[in-house]
């Protein structure tokens, strides 16, 4: 089992920046994807960026140049720095680890992105 647990979501005005954090814990498979997705209200889930064991990247186009994934594999965490944010960004972003038979989530937290 493995368990992914968020921080660093909150109240941001348009133009700030706010940094995710995602703690991975459990019977992790050395290579594996993490990555972080956004739900907003009435929309489906999309991804926003992910990144490999060895450093690949792969961004959304609405956040290419805001936003930057990064991971520490020493300490299975992922993070997600998030700068010129937008009332768009708006949403609940959610933390993911891949790997071969294995798909996790984490519970969430609440970015929001409003004067």
């Amino acid at each position: 089992q493995v368990q992914l647990v968020e921080s660093g979501g909150g109240l941001v005005q348009p133009g700030g920046s706010l940094r995710l954090s995602c703690a991975a814990s459990g019977s992790i498979f050395r290579i594996n994807i993490m990555g972080w997705y956004r739900q907003a209200p009435g929309k489906q889930r999309e991804l926003v960026a992910a990144i490999t064991t060895v450093g690949s990247t792969n961004y959304a186009d609405s956040v290419k140049g805001r936003f930057t994934i990064s991971r520490d594999n020493a300490k299975n965490t992922v993070y997600l720095q998030m700068n010129s944010l937008k009332p768009e960004d708006t949403a609940v972003y959610y933390c993911n680890l891949a790997s071969v038979g294995q798909n996790y989530w984490g519970q969430g937290t609440q970015v929001t992105v409003s004067s």
